[in-house]
Formats: C-alpha cells, sequence, structure tokens
C-alpha cells in the first residue's frame, strides 16, 4: 500500500530535512498552473464518480505515495477484537481535471455507521475517524484529523492522495459482524461556495487568521531570523486559506452550478463498502508490554513559549505525557494520570536532571508520597542513558546507592549498547556488553539493551539473559533509536510499514519484557507552534519524531499522529494477539505461528506485504474465538 495524502484543503508548509531543506510533497511551489484543455469544462454533477477519480484500498501498512497507481476498489474487510483499533486505507487519484483552480477537483468524503443486525453501532467520531495522509520530506507520514461525518478534499493532477480510516472497537463492543460505507462524491466549484458557512467553518477561519496576528504582531524587537520564521508561517496559513474550497468561486470563471440532489448523489458517488468483524477477545487495558516514549520539554518549552513549571505549564491545556508526568505527584492530575490502566510504566525523575538547589529534598519528598500509592509498581528510575566508560558506570552506581538508601525498592533502569571502554569486562566487546548486569548489580533492575548490538543474531539474545536474574526482579528491554538500520525494524520515516510494525515483532520472539524510545517530539528548535518541521541534523528522517504539533496544518491544536505512532499502535496489539495465542498452546506454537505465516521470522526475514499479517492474526481467531 503505497499512497500519500495530500492536504484536504490547503497547500502543506515545508518541511526541512536533516540534509537541508525543501519541500516534500509531491509538487513544485510553482506548479499553480492550469492543468489542460478539460480544466472547467466538466460537470460533476452530471457524470458519476468513478469516471473522475480512482478510488480504492490500501492496508495499513503500505506507504502510499502521491505516484501510487491506481487498482481495482475491493470491500474493506477488518477483524478487530474489543478494545483494538484497526484501521485501512483509501487512496483517491483524479483521472482528469474538473475544477478551474490549480487542483484537479474536489471530493466529498462521507462516512456512515457501522451497523451490526441486531442494531448495534460503531459510531463515526466516536469509533470512526478520518485522517488526511500528509508527506513529510515526501514520505507519507502525517495523519491531519478530517471533519465527520462529511469533508472535502482537494485532489491534485497526477497525484494520489491517501484518506487513513480507522475503527476503534470499544471493550464492551458487543461482538459481531458491523457494516457501513464511505461514500466519496467530486463536488463542483460552486458547490462548495454556495453551501452555508457552518458554525466550526467560522471558527476554523477565525481561528486560522488570529493565527497569523498572533504571529506577526510581537515582532518588534526580535531577532531577524525569529521575524522571518514568523513571517513564513503566516504566509503559510494565509495561503492555506485562501486556496481552501471555501473560496474556490474566486478562481473560477464559470457560472454557478446547481447542488446536486440525494438522487444524485447516490448514482454518481462511489461506495466504499466496509466491514468489521468484532470478537469476543478484549485486548487488556493495560499493554502486556510497557513501551515507554520520551516526550522533550524543552521543545515543548521553546515551540509553545511555556516555562516549565508555570500556570501555562500545568494549566489543562497542557496535557504532557512523557516519560515521567508533567504534575508534581501531590497534584490530583498527578495521581489520576499515574492509576490509569492504560499506563504501564513511568519515569520518576531524579536529582541530576533538576537544576535548583533543594532538588534532592524535593525528589526525596515526591519519591516518599509516589511509595505511598498502588501505582508505585509501575516506577522505575532512568538516571543515565548508554554509559561508555568506567566514570559513567560509576555514576550509574553511584546515584542508584544514593536512591536505594531511602528507597529500597526503587527500580533502576539503565540503556546500554556496551561495556565500560576503559575497562573491558570481558576480551570481546561483545562478551564485556554481555557481562554488564553482572558489573552493575544491585544498582539496575532494568537493563536495557539496543537491538543493533544484536546485528541479524537472533541466538545471542541468549547470552543476554544468561546473566539476568529474574527472580530477583531483574527484566530485559530493549532500545531501538539511530539503530539498527535498515533491513532490521525501526522507526525511521521511509521504511516499509511491516518494518516499523516488525519492531514489535521482535521484542515478542526474543523475549523482552518492556521497550524504550528515546522521543517522540524531538524536533529541531522552533519559537512558533505553527513552524516548519526540521528533523535534527545528524539523524536519520523521523528518529525521535513520532507526532507533529496540530498547529504546522492547520489551527489545530490537537498533536497530529504520525502514521509510525499508529503502526507501534499495531505492533502492541499484535503482542496481546500472540500472548493469548501462547496461552492457548504455549509460547512454541506462538513463535512457530510466526514463522509459518511468515509474519516474521528474524530481523532481516519479515514480510514486506501485509496479507501474512492478516493470516497470522484469522488464524489466532479462529483458534481462540471459542
Amino acid at each position: 500500500m503505497d499512497n500519500s495524502g495530500n492536504p484536504q484543503d490547503t497547500v502543506v508548509p515545508p518541511v526541512e530535512g536533516v540534509a537541508g531543506g525543501g519541500t516534500a510533497y509531491g509538487w513544485n511551489d510553482n506548479c499553480s498552473q492550469s492543468s489542460g484543455p478539460l480544466n472547467g469544462s466538466i460537470n460533476p454533477t452530471e457524470i458519476p464518480t468513478a469516471d473522475l477519480v480512482h478510488v480504492w484500498c490500501m492496508p495499513s501498512t503500505a506507504n502510499v505515495g502521491p505516484q501510487e497507481m491506481p487498482r481495482p476498489l475491493e470491500p474493506i474487510n477488518l477483524l478487530a477484537a474489543r478494545n483494538e483499533r484497526e484501521s485501512v486505507q483509501i487512496a483517491l487519484r483524479p483521472k482528469v481535471s474538473w475544477s478551474s483552480s490549480s487542483t484537479a477537483g474536489v471530493v466529498q468524503v462521507q462516512c456512515s455507521d457501522l451497523c451490526s443486525a441486531s442494531g448495534d453501532r460503531l459510531v463515526v467520531g466516536q469509533s470512526l475517524m478520518l485522517r488526511r495522509v500528509v508527506p513529510i520530506l515526501g514520505v507519507p507520514d502525517a495523519l491531519v484529523p478530517l471533519d465527520l461525518p462529511v469533508c472535502q478534499i482537494s485532489l491534485f493532477p497526477g497525484e494520489t492522495t491517501a484518506v487513513w480510516v480507522s475503527i476503534d472497537a470499544p471493550s464492551a463492543q458487543p461482538p459481531g459482524l458491523y457494516e457501513g460505507e464511505i461514500i466519496i462524491t467530486s463536488k463542483a466549484d460552486t458547490e462548495l461556495s454556495s453551501q452555508c458557512l457552518g458554525k466550526g467553518e467560522k471558527h476554523r477561519l477565525f481561528m486560522e487568521l488570529r493565527n497569523c496576528l498572533d504571529n506577526v504582531e510581537p515582532i518588534e524587537g526580535k531577532p531577524l531570523h525569529e521575524v522571518v520564521e514568523r513571517a513564513k508561517s503566516t504566509a503559510t496559513t494565509l495561503r492555506r486559506v485562501i486556496f481552501s474550497p471555501l473560496f474556490s468561486e474566486f478562481f473560477s470563471d464559470n457560472g454557478p452550478i446547481d447542488m446536486m440532489d440525494e438522487d444524485a448523489i447516490s448514482n454518481l458517488s462511489v461506495r466504499v463498502k466496509l466491514s468489521l468483524t468484532v470478537w469476543d477477545f478484549i485486548l487488556p487495558a493495560t499493554p502486556s508490554l510497557p513501551a515507554v516514549i520520551g516526550i522533550s520539554d524543552t521543545v515543548i518549552e521553546d515551540r509553545f513559549g511555556v516555562r516549565h513549571g508555570s500556570a501555562e505549564w500545568w494549566g489543562e491545556s497542557m496535557r504532557v505525557l512523557t516519560y515521567t508526568c508533567p504534575w508534581p505527584a501531590d497534584h490530583p492530575k498527578s495521581d489520576e494520570y499515574f492509576s490509569d490502566p492504560r499506563l504501564a510504566a513511568y519515569a520518576v525523575p531524579y536529582s541530576p536532571v533538576l537544576s535548583n538547589d533543594g532538588a534532592k529534598d524535593y525528589v526525596r519528598k515526591e519519591i516518599e508520597l509516589l511509595r505511598t500509592k498502588a501505582h508505585w509498581k509501575k516506577a522505575y528510575f532512568y538516571l543515565w542513558d548508554e554509559p561508555l566508560n568506567m566514570e559513567h558506570y560509576s555514576s550509574v552506581r553511584n546515584m542508584a546507592s544514593e536512591l536505594r538508601a531511602y528507597a529500597p525498592d526503587a527500580r533502576v533502569l539503565t540503556t546500554y549498547y556496551c561495556g565500560p571502554s576503559d575497562a573491558p569486562l570481558g576480551p570481546t566487546p561483545f562478551e564485556s556488553f554481555v557481562k554488564v548486569p553482572k558489573f552493575l548489580r544491585p544498582h539496575t533492575q532494568i537493563y536495557c539493551t539496543s537491538e543493533w548490538v544484536l546485528g541479524n543474531r537472533e541466538d545471542l539474545v541468549k547470552d543476554i539473559v544468561t546473566e539476568l536474574q529474574p527472580e530477583n526482579g531483574e527484566e530485559w528491554w530493549t532500545y531501538v533509536c539511530m539503530g539498527p538500520s535498515d533491513p532490521h525494524p525501526n522507526w525511521h520515516l521511509g521504511m516499509r510499514g511491516s518494518q516499523h510494525r516488525a519492531v514489535m515483532w521482535r521484542v515478542w520472539k526474543e523475549g523482552g519484557t518492556g521497550f524504550l524510545y528515546w522521543g517522540a517530539n524531538c524536533y529541531e528548535k522552533a519559537t512558533v507552534p505553527s513552524a516548519e518541521i526540521r528533523f535534527r541534523r545528524g539523524l536519520p528522517p523521523g528518529d525521535g519524531v513520532l507526532f507533529y504539533p496540530g498547529e504546522v496544518f492547520s489551527s489545530s491544536r490537537q498533536p497530529v499522529a504520525s502514521l509510525r505512532l499508529e503502526r507501534i499502535l499495531s505492533g502492541l496489539q499484535d503482542i496481546e494477539y500472540l500472548n493469548l495465542y501462547a496461552s492457548r498452546y504455549g509460547r512454541d506454537e506462538g513463535l512457530a505461528l510466526l514463522e509459518k505465516t511468515g509474519t516474521y521470522l528474524g530481523p532481516e526475514r519479515y514480510t514486506i506485504e501485509h496479507l501474512p499479517i492478516d493470516v497470522m492474526r484469522g488464524e489466532i481467531f479462529n483458534a481462540c474465538r471459542h
């Protein structure tokens, strides 16, 4: 499934990459010319949408880029447990242009509820969500929310646009077959402008224009680079407003076109049939595998102009879910957050990351309070990231000793990919790496190793776990970051969809009990929420970035998930399926199923196609549903 999304009704902001800059959305900045002799000569109210637009479906593991070629349209059939999200993509590509503007035309996308024969429903806007797939650096990644139950999407000549469809099956949803449809209708220019402007549209337009004022009013006395950044952001917002379908009448020389009546919509639209089988398995509220992902406080402070600890930081509008918690331990929100069953683990900040003189006393009081709570069992301390030499390792030992003097049940996590370079623990680098637990014991309880160390040698896992003492509460977690690189599973931009999802298959096969990822919002520094996204130089594209500020794409302040983040969720859900199967038939049978279906055999041998994933999940469904 390779299909990428263009904006719903926008000119998408530029994104600067690792090696420099450049727009990366499948068209040039200067490509606003008319698309040919058919431009403006077609009346979409009289022609079936299927004659104007290719429509087809792609699985969630497909990277659907602007040049993705059409395929036959087939009904969508999905399977989901309760408390699970399943996703699919709908691809759209214009056959001709019917708009008088620079776009090929605009289509309306309308969703229905999914209904079962017994009358139960999965409601649009609650259980069913649509998002536009927007490329980043030319690669489909950002998932920008669309209005529901009806939205309009601009299509561009010679480009494929993708819509990401997600369905959430609540824990209490009755099992059964749920059916509905997504209706796609080509729209005429004047239809778009003649429709009444609703309150939601007025508010969106108001927020867009107010953001422009907020950007340009406080520029007096600002450094030149910040003034330029604010001007670019303002220009992007104004361009987005001006070229939206709302003002399409001003790009047209044609007279008004009558709006479609309901019969015309029914006869001319493309209807995508969508069915979801919900089965009786309920995914646990608390993930079986803790997967902790960091969020950078400093990026938030810089980009949104808030100071850590200020009223704006702690306010209701700033919900920051990170390794740690955005509220102090005695804040009611803190207890609510830590007690949430969806949270599997959380890090407690320790004094080295705090700068004020009373840091140690403050942290001690925080820990004393947290230790009285039932959620303390989720807590861990991340004291040092990737120690490299004896000085680093000694610091870990000293900090852990200090901490456990007053919190003897505290769990310490240490990430590492080598032993101390200046005092080898073994005759080879790998043997030195393997002996780290013996060297750090009892100052670490969670040994978190880089998957990069293993390469394609899964057989080395036994050497790592043999050194651990699970009977004494020791755990083995893993992590990815800059490495491992292609073809191994990781979450870099541009990797295959199954490669993203395979990170969790690898964890399950190797037997890890937790997973850590260093960052979800670690873009380059910016001082305006709507500033262009720049990945950090020197890192693989997408490394440390799993969501984007909503302000980059629209007036919304809602963070925009990446396609990769959705695939992480899918991988975690696959683990629950495999755990269920292993609980019935044994872990060896679960491993055999992974391999037999061709889903995952090793870090260089996993499926590229989506079908084996459906086969594996289908076999688990058939074997465990009774």
